[in-house]
């Protein structure tokens, strides 16, 4: 069984799409990694902090996925993070109505000893501060280092990001922060770009368009599943960053070969995500469901041609 270090927020979401909106729910990156991860074999734990308003049965849920929260610090008379937010007609953009950082505004990340020797550390969307105070309290270089981060830290932190940058194997982020990142505009151009910055794995999520892995000069692409009903993608990317990691820690195979079906996993998770508000969805997976949607994933992308 791997070893799975999640940091990243746990948090109160509101959400509101052209098919419904909610009061506040269950959110935060580290929350849909942590989920997503809990479908493979793997010991994971997750760093991050809440106020004493975020109910037990939250954390209960977390534990009942097999993920260790005695790391998820609970700040006395401090409120939750909480995020508010609506979407465009067309789900790929969105307004944030409302952010209360609340006790995130001090967060000092404590790790836990028992993960200080994680093989695999997923850093999840945070102040690159954070992702740095929490590398330098393992004990030993992680196998493998991904880290998910956002055009807010490239435009407000940025010397801190690219420290960050330097210390990771892979990163994980959208197209248009590819493009931002990097300064370039074709995808090949600005994953070029970004290895030159210090990770040897780039994954840049395309939304309903996929996701492209890139390494030393090779290119994989992984489509999205067409799905008949799409209500919420909030935590579309942190859940695929979920399957991707969860897979890697699991297997313990860090090769691009492996990391090619960690991709299909992670785009797998983030298919069934989007169905329900929240976390309702992957809550409540189980192996047969997912084991039925990878087999359309390959139905989808394998194909026999004949050449002249």
């Amino acid at each position: 069984m791997g070893k799975l270090l999640i940091v990243g927020t746990v948090a109160f979401d509101a959400i509101e799409t052209p098919f419904g909106k909610t009061d506040k729910i269950l959110g935060g990156a580290g929350t849909f990694i942590g989920l997503a991860a809990s479908q493979f074999d793997v010991d994971a734990a997750i760093v991050s902090v809440v106020g004493n308003d975020f109910p037990d049965s939250y954390i209960k849920l977390l534990k009942d996925h097999d993920i260790e929260t005695a790391a998820i610090e609970v700040v006395k008379d401090g409120k939750t993070f909480f995020w508010s937010g609506r979407y465009h007609n067309d789900l790929n953009s969105r307004d944030t109505l409302e952010t209360q950082l609340n006790v995130l505004a001090d967060f000092q990340p404590k790790v836990p000893d028992a993960y200080k020797d994680a093989e695999v550390v997923m850093l999840g969307n945070l102040h690159p501060d954070v992702q740095l105070q929490v590398l330098d309290q393992m004990s030993k270089k992680p196998r493998l280092a991904i880290l998910d981060t956002m055009n807010f830290w490239m435009d407000n932190t940025p010397e801190q990001l690219d420290e960050v940058i330097a210390r990771v194997d892979v990163i994980t982020i959208n197209d248009e922060e590819a493009r931002q990142l990097s300064g370039e505009y074709s995808l090949v151009r600005a994953a070029e770009k970004i290895h030159q910055m210090g990770p040897a794995y780039v994954v840049i999520k395309k939304g309903e368009h996929g996701a492209l892995l890139f390494h030393k000069g090779e290119i994989f692409f992984a489509p999205a599943l067409p799905l008949k009903e799409i209500f919420d993608p909030t935590g579309a990317g942190d859940t695929f960053a979920g399957g991707f990691a969860g897979h890697l820690a699991a297997t313990g195979n860090y090769s691009f070969e492996n990391m090619k079906n960690a991709v299909i996993h992670g785009s797998n998770l983030a298919s069934f995500c989007v169905e329900k508000f929240g976390t309702k969805r992957i809550e409540f997976l189980e192996r047969d469901q997912v084991n039925e949607r990878l087999r359309q994933f390959k139905a989808l992308t394998q194909f026999d041609i004949t050449l002249a």
